[in-house]
């Protein structure tokens, strides 16, 4: 008898856990469809040309130039994460502006450029980057890349080389140590990725979701891992206010899932890289560095610079350092 009681009073606690959970996620949905701001304004100050480029395969991409003319082009690329955008590239941008011709772009789904419900793949974000050096700014450039957008450049230069000149990478990813994994077991992550993104795209609750992790705390706790000192307010509120806007929630999720990822970047497309690259590479919480110095001592044409005292965004920390590092690279290579 005793045993049934106990039996009943734990299925009614699961019960009633469920029944919870339901009601908070429920809550969270109405909270999200009828007080979430997601139209905030974007309001990027920079002393630059603002302009859209219309690419066949990727959109419309929203890009700042400055007015100088002289030296070979430069690049900047941004990493994707929840809330990225051309912001997180901006000291780079204002320590050159008056030096090199500079461009900074926004890559599809994130920032300023096209937002919509659509398919987001590796080689979208591969065509963006390809696409614009070759239409938009018509010479090879230096290319400066954050996080995990140096996967994708390292593909556009591999299959295009021509177009660049030298390749600085700042925290890139995909320098982990190789796992043992096989073809099947690829395979089979592709498929759990797959009903990851599945699940993370049914309407009804894809933009509550993204909306809890895209809020202001979180923001905040992600730049502060990233930050040796203090994270720039501003930089957060862009980093806010990106992530609120319109179809803002699209790419970020198929982030989320995974299929974003390019597989053995190292060995398919890093390592067979012909032009200048430096890597330069700091305490970032999120990336591993572990296969980085065999790169580095199996082919010239790489070379690296460690920051020690940053945490993932040097160019915003060690200014002066790393500006002065970088003029010395460009200049080697062109």
């Amino acid at each position: 008898m005793c045993k049934e009681k106990s039996g009943e009073k734990a299925g009614w606690s699961l019960f009633s856990i469920a029944t919870a959970l339901a009601a908070i996620k429920v809550g969270w949905i109405l909270y999200s469809k009828r007080y979430i701001d997601h139209n905030a304004k974007l309001n990027i100050i920079l002393d630059a040309k603002q302009g859209t480029f219309a690419s066949e395969t990727a959109g419309k991409i929203n890009f700042f130039t400055n007015s100088c003319r002289k030296g070979t082009p430069i690049l900047l690329v941004h990493g994707l994460h929840l809330y990225a955008g051309l912001f997180d590239m901006l000291p780079i941008f204002e320590a050159f502006r008056n030096a090199f011709p500079l461009y900074a772009i926004d890559l599809p789904g994130f920032g300023r450029s096209e937002k919509g419900d659509r398919p987001y793949r590796i080689s979208m974000y591969e065509a963006a980057i390809l696409d614009f050096i070759k239409k938009e700014i018509g010479e090879a450039c230096h290319v400066v890349t954050l996080g995990n957008s140096s996967e994708y450049v390292a593909m556009a230069a591999n299959h295009e080389e021509k177009w660049f000149k030298s390749i600085t990478m700042i925290n890139p990813t995909g320098f982990q140590m190789p796992g043992p994994g096989s073809l099947q077991g690829i395979d089979r992550m592709e498929r759990f990725r797959d009903l990851v993104l599945s699940l993370l795209k049914v309407p009804l609750w894809s933009l509550p979701t993204y909306d809890f992790f895209a809020s202001r705390a979180n923001i905040t706790v992600f730049y502060h891992k990233r930050f040796a000192f203090s994270s720039p307010a501003e930089l957060i509120d862009l980093a806010y206010t990106s992530s609120h806007q319109p179809g803002a929630h699209f790419a970020p999720i198929v982030l989320m899932s995974g299929k974003l990822k390019v597989i053995n970047v190292r060995e398919r497309f890093y390592e067979k890289l012909k032009m200048p690259v430096l890597a330069v590479y700091d305490n970032d919480p999120s990336t591993s560095f572990d296969m980085l110095p065999q790169v580095i001592n199996e082919h010239q044409n790489w070379s690296a610079s460690r920051n020690r005292n940053t945490k993932g965004m040097p160019h915003f920390e060690k200014t002066g350092e790393l500006f002065r590092e970088l003029d010395l690279f460009w200049k080697r290579s062109s």
